[in-house]
């Protein structure tokens, strides 16, 4: 999609940063392709709060003020690289992701999931429709909401409330950002430009108690159910 590798991304075909050593990963493995690396599919980067407090922080801080985050009480994650190989954009990928974070937000106790969400392009401008969409359908409430770093930030509310059209601004908005919405997802206050990544991104923030124990209790049933198999 345009992103820019540093010369040893470039060189290795495989995009990586110093987070990978202290997060966890979560795999999608298709036994049949073996003409991928081990046959993975799908992945999601996860990294708690009590492990990024002993390491180098969140990685979408580079990018967001955390501070209202950091100051909820109870364990957070981090929801990044969300990556899943074309063939495979399909219900039953995502599924499996989502058993595994279930089950994981469940055994950690986590209060709240957040990261970045990326629409595509760096002229936001050209995106002020569903940015002012969700500036004014999805802003975090004040206690938790993430704010973009100063020297980066893009205002989301180009466009007055009335003037927007509802359904050509959700057409417009990436899947896994209406996933994140259709989780009960809000979204922080400004956005960043990311010119390797060719993107503008946001920043998502989804309090687990907001989503149905009915939801998650589905996918961690089907999550150890999957491990027993």
């Amino acid at each position: 999609m345009d992103a820019i590798p540093t010369v040893e991304m470039k060189a290795l075909r495989s995009d990586f940063d110093s987070f990978d050593q202290v997060c966890d990963h979560l795999l999608v493995i298709c036994k049949d392709r073996t003409d991928l690396r081990c046959g993975v599919v799908g992945t999601y980067r996860i990294l708690r709060s009590s492990v990024a407090a002993q390491s180098q922080g969140f990685y979408s801080a580079n990018e967001f003020d955390l501070g209202p985050l950091l100051d909820v009480q109870g364990e957070i994650m981090e929801l990044g690289r969300s990556c899943v190989d074309s063939d495979h954009r399909n219900r039953p990928t995502m599924q499996l992701l989502w058993q595994a974070i279930a089950a994981y937000v469940h055994h950690y106790q986590i209060e709240v999931l957040f990261g970045c969400a990326s629409l595509p392009g760096i002229a936001p401008a050209a995106l002020k429709l569903p940015l002012s969409y969700l500036y004014h359908h999805h802003l975090a409430p004040k206690e938790i909401r993430p704010k973009a770093v100063e020297a980066r930030y893009v205002d989301l509310n180009a466009l007055p409330k009335d003037s927007i059209d509802f359904r050509a601004a959700w057409k417009a908005l990436p899947p896994l950002i209406k996933g994140y919405l259709r989780l009960g997802g809000f979204v922080g206050d400004g956005a960043v430009v990311d010119p390797q990544f060719n993107t503008t991104d946001v920043s998502i923030i989804v309090k687990t108690n907001l989503i149905t124990e009915k939801y998650f209790r589905h996918y961690e049933r089907s999550a150890h159910w999957s491990s027993d198999r």
